[in-house]
């Protein structure tokens, strides 16, 4: 069994597994000194799992760099945010730091907003694979392989965001929170995936002048 993962390993193209390989070192560096050792399980876990089932999942639908770099920078951003579990992600320090400014005044905003940004990431950056999952392996015309692109991202965006509903149900409410990332802002769930559909729109405009 062994053996078989690495042959498929090493039957990945070489970019993809150097990708695979820069995201688990990512993933290690976003653990060191980890300031919510608690909730990193709940962060990283999927994203570990997706890693190892990878090559399995490539070998049997096999997807081009460009695709699998877009979802490789999407988990990056999300390995990213992560750490600090979206809500104290401290930009704001950093941007201080150099500018003498921060970033939330310069647009006005009173929460952290880098999970917004991860969700328009959603839309932005897994268009492309979505599209190119239904153009290569489900025999869509390029249109048709956007629009349902288009469709799996809303999906997406809300079956995310009814597990975490479920996680608030189930889990202690500030750890919930924490999770979600909330912040006090009761429609957070429609602005995200209102965030997520607006990149996914950006993505398909961009897709179809491309090949235009």
């Amino acid at each position: 069994m062994i053996s078989g993962a690495g042959a498929m390993w090493k039957a990945l193209p070489h970019a993809q597994r150097r990708m695979m390989l820069s995201l688990l070192a990512a993933i290690g560096l976003a653990n060191v000194a980890q300031p919510f050792p608690d909730l990193a399980p709940l962060q990283h876990g999927p994203t570990v799992a997706l890693i190892l089932v990878a090559p399995w999942v490539l070998r049997r639908w096999p997807l081009s760099n460009s695709a699998v770099g877009c979802i490789w920078l999407f988990l990056l951003l999300h390995t990213f945010g992560a750490r600090w579990i979206y809500s104290y992600v401290p930009y704001d320090d950093w941007a201080r730091a150099v500018t003498g400014h921060d970033i939330s005044g310069l647009f006005g905003t009173t929460r952290n907003a880098y999970d917004r940004l991860v969700h328009f990431a959603f839309g932005t950056l897994l268009t492309l694979p979505v599209a190119e999952i239904g153009r290569r392996h489900g025999g869509l015309s390029w249109g048709w392989s956007l629009s349902f692109a288009f469709a799996a991202i809303g999906l997406g965006s809300a079956i995310y965001e009814i597990f975490e509903w479920v996680l608030t149900v189930i889990a202690a409410g500030e750890t919930a929170d924490y999770y979600n990332g909330q912040q006090g802002d009761v429609w957070d769930a429609q602005k995200d995936m209102a965030a997520a559909q607006v990149g996914a729109t950006i993505a398909v405009i961009a897709l179809l002048r491309r090949r235009g």
